[in-house]
């Protein structure tokens, strides 16, 4: 048994380098949810996107999926939680509504400005 334990250490201590990080979980979660990625519709930025255009009564008029990045989490929640035309149903848990909604908050902060140095 000693002997056991001596060959499953090192598995024990890289376990948590290689799990997948919050940042790759909610991109890729929001590249493909349940097959269509949110980024076709909302933009990779959740700013909202043309998805089609048509005809209706002679009139052109575009189909297009709408802004989410400026969503406060309880109306992202109700927004995903709730029937809209156009948009297909994910049936999602709560911890997967929590990391799309991590993606757009970390896509959609504030860059920092990088310090310029000073040529000598």
């Amino acid at each position: 048994m000693p002997h056991l334990l001596f060959l499953l250490l090192p598995l024990f201590a890289n376990a948590e380098s290689s799990f997948i990080t919050q940042e790759e979980y909610s991109t890729q979660l929001y590249h493909s949810p349940r097959g269509i990625g949110c980024h076709l519709c909302h933009g990779e930025r959740g700013e909202g996107k043309i998805i089609a255009k048509y005809k209706h009564k002679n009139h052109l008029k575009d189909f297009k999926g709408s802004a989410i990045n400026k969503l406060s989490y309880n109306e992202f929640y109700a927004a995903l939680t709730q029937r809209h035309r156009g948009m297909p149903r994910y049936f999602l848990i709560e911890d997967e509504i929590k990391a799309l909604y991590y993606y757009l908050e970390q896509k959609n902060k504030p860059k920092k400005k990088k310090k310029k140095h000073a040529k000598r």
